[in-house]
């Protein structure tokens, strides 16, 4: 890996350190996370599979492991699940 791509690399993990500490803010109070209903690049945060470490980066539409922060009680009625997918 030459210097640029470790400058690239190191900066795209400040990003995604500093979105997923919002998330999780974001995670109080009256949201949840609900798999399976992000749209393509519009995820909250890495994907339950591992496939990714970051928001924005769902590749489809309601892939299973890929989630979005929802007001509770609402998830399920939008199609989702409360719990990440089985491995």
């Amino acid at each position: 890996m030459n210097k640029r791509q470790a400058l690239i690399a190191a900066a795209l993990a400040g990003v995604c350190a500093a979105t997923a500490t919002t998330a999780a803010a974001n995670a109080t109070g009256d949201k949840e996370k609900c798999y399976g209903v992000a749209k393509a690049g519009a995820n909250d945060c890495g994907a339950a599979d591992g496939s990714h470490s970051c928001s924005g980066q769902a590749k489809t539409d309601n892939a299973p492991a890929e989630w979005k922060f929802v007001a509770k009680g609402t998830c399920e009625k939008m199609g989702g699940k409360t719990k990440p997918p089985a491995k």
